[in-house]
């Protein structure tokens, strides 16, 4: 890849400060300083277009057994493809329930570069890599989720001390080669196989008598000391019910304090006023995380449409299967650990709920006040698929666009909303921080998000347009570690994304009681659990690169 010099555009790169015109160079992979006059490079004239460092989806799920239950449930999801779409779209289809293929494809068509599995189970991890390693151009990475396994919940009801707890967790990180910790439902899904059918903070586990608040607070406890750098990301229980706000506000006080990221929080941000008993409870929301510098958001934003639910919470999907759309759903189980559902859905503007959830995705982005704590998602594919983010943005910068879909809404809905109320239209600068700058700072990625000297040269440049969605639906030019591998809607190359993990240190003890534990509980061996380096690069990335962040124990 020889010296690059990308000149006359205006470059909105706001980990650095900067929004303004001016050239952009890069050279073997990496942004680097302008060099001395008169040095030969490769030139692109980007008059007229905006340069950002490629997009980073923080929370999407894009590996991992329950995506593949989705794809097998939903033969008849075929995405229409346009006669002129570039031909190696055709390699796969899909439109909620994505192929791997395509998922990177499309990804990088809307200038994405990177792309983090959250809920992939430890049992699991060799089949989620498998696959995350079979997605085209993305760098990508995976949350190990903990949380409803027999090994923590026996540790935490025999008062195991939190350094046996730090160890397990840190293990669990090594073995699988994740990138942070996520916990579902907090224990709930282990419930849910003792017919429990609802589970809060404070309710003891029908077997164990651990409560979710112990262990989110042994979870983020081991995740702060091990100086992992994503928070612990959170999927609160009773997702989806009504009356959830006051569980999502206590959660955030349960962690006395320490760093949680909340994800997908629209679906946690209901409260029951009004006829319907289903109420927005988004500036409740709001205002807690904008008094609570610890707590990190992403919002799950819903979209009108067909998509498909894949969730890790196996209680809130038996809850949801009755709605599916079409009318079937799968509840599966690995090693009674951990378990999902799956269930299709079809959001509908004429849907009193569906539309307030909607509402109250837009009211969170708008309300909040600190765009470096929140990242733009849509839980892909629960509230809708990646390819409606360009959509997305467009709302959120564009009032008279906002409220002329707001028009279409139930009316009942219309009445339980204030979004008309709020003025605010996002900035190009902060759609880079939602979309780039701050989930590569919530994950720990120093060379990613931004466009300074030393980043990876991963670039997105848009023309600019006041039409949003138009403009980011369509790079002109997307380089991936300094290659071109979009130009003007067309795949240029594919190369092989890098795979993100953390290792943090551990007292090796930790494995002699996880060896007896496997010996006497689960169908794996303990020999054979752990993912080597030679197994992830080769067999499960195809090659490709492993990067190691670092974590300071605390």
């Amino acid at each position: 890849m020889p010296l690059t010099r990308l000149r006359n555009g205006r470059i909105v790169d706001p980990a650095n400060g900067v929004d303004a015109p001016a050239d952009l160079w890069f050279d073997e992979g990496r942004i680097v300083a302008p060099p001395a006059r008169g040095v030969s490079a490769h030139e692109i004239d980007c008059a007229g277009m905006v340069l950002m460092a490629g997009g980073i989806d923080l929370h999407t799920h894009i590996g991992g057994g329950k995506v593949n239950i989705a794809r097998t449930l939903l033969p008849e999801d075929h995405a229409p493809l346009h006669p002129a779409a570039d031909t190696a779209l055709r390699s796969a289809c899909g439109h909620p329930a994505t192929p791997t293929l395509t998922a990177g494809y499309r990804y990088a068509l809307m200038g994405y570069t990177a792309c983090f599995e959250p809920a992939m189970l430890p049992t699991n991890a060799r089949q989620a890599h498998l696959e995350m390693g079979d997605t085209p151009i993305v760098d990508h990475g995976a949350y190990a989720m903990l949380g409803s396994d027999d090994f923590l919940l026996r540790q935490l009801a025999a008062n195991a001390p939190q350094e046996k707890i730090n160890d397990y967790v840190a293990w669990t990180l090594a073995a699988t080669q994740a990138m942070g910790i996520k916990v579902v439902n907090p224990g709930g899904i282990s419930a849910f196989k003792f017919n429990r059918r609802a589970f809060d903070l404070d309710d003891a586990h029908p077997h164990y008598g651990v409560t979710p608040r112990r262990i989110l607070q042994a979870l983020a406890r081991a995740v702060t000391a091990l100086g992992v750098p994503h928070p612990l990301h959170v999927h609160a229980s009773n997702l989806g019910a009504a009356g959830n706000l006051a569980t999502t506000l206590a959660t955030m006080e349960a962690v006395e304090g320490l760093p949680l990221h909340l994800t997908h929080i629209q679906f946690h941000s209901y409260g029951t006023e009004g006829e319907y008993r289903f109420s927005s409870g988004a500036a409740q929301v709001a205002e807690a995380v904008n008094r609570m510098r610890n707590v990190s958001i992403d919002i799950g934003q819903i979209m009108f449409g067909q998509t498909v639910t894949c969730s890790g919470d196996s209680m809130a999907q038996h809850r949801n299967a009755g709605h599916a759309a079409p009318r079937k759903s799968v509840l599966m189980d690995i090693e009674c650990d951990a378990g999902c559902g799956v269930v299709p859905f079809r959001y509908r503007d004429q849907s009193y709920v569906n539309a307030l959830q909607w509402a109250i995705g837009l009211e969170l982005f708008l309300l909040v006040e600190d765009p470096w704590r929140i990242v733009l998602t849509t839980d892909h594919p629960n509230g809708a698929p990646f390819t409606s983010y360009p959509h997305l943005i467009r709302l959120l910068c564009d009032k008279a666009f906002r409220d002329e879909q707001f028009a279409r809404l139930h009316p009942a809905a219309r009445a339980m909303s204030i979004l008309p109320s709020l003025r605010r239209e996002y900035r190009l600068d902060e759609i880079a921080i939602v979309t780039r700058a701050a989930p590569a700072r919530l994950l720990g990625l120093s060379d990613r998000g931004h466009l300074g000297a030393g980043a990876a040269a991963d670039v997105a440049i848009y023309r600019e347009q006041a039409d949003r969605e138009a403009m980011f639906a369509a790079p002109a030019w997307v380089f991936k570690d300094g290659a071109a591998v979009v130009r003007e809607g067309r795949i240029q190359a594919v190369p092989q994304g890098a795979t993100h993990v953390v290792r943090p240190e551990y007292d090796r003890a930790i494995e002699r009681e996880l060896a007896a534990h496997f010996d006497s509980h689960m169908t794996q061996s303990f020999s054979g659990f752990a993912i080597g380096d030679g197994e992830l690069c080769e067999a499960c990335n195809h090659g490709g690169a492993v990067r190691v962040h670092s974590c300071r124990r605390r």
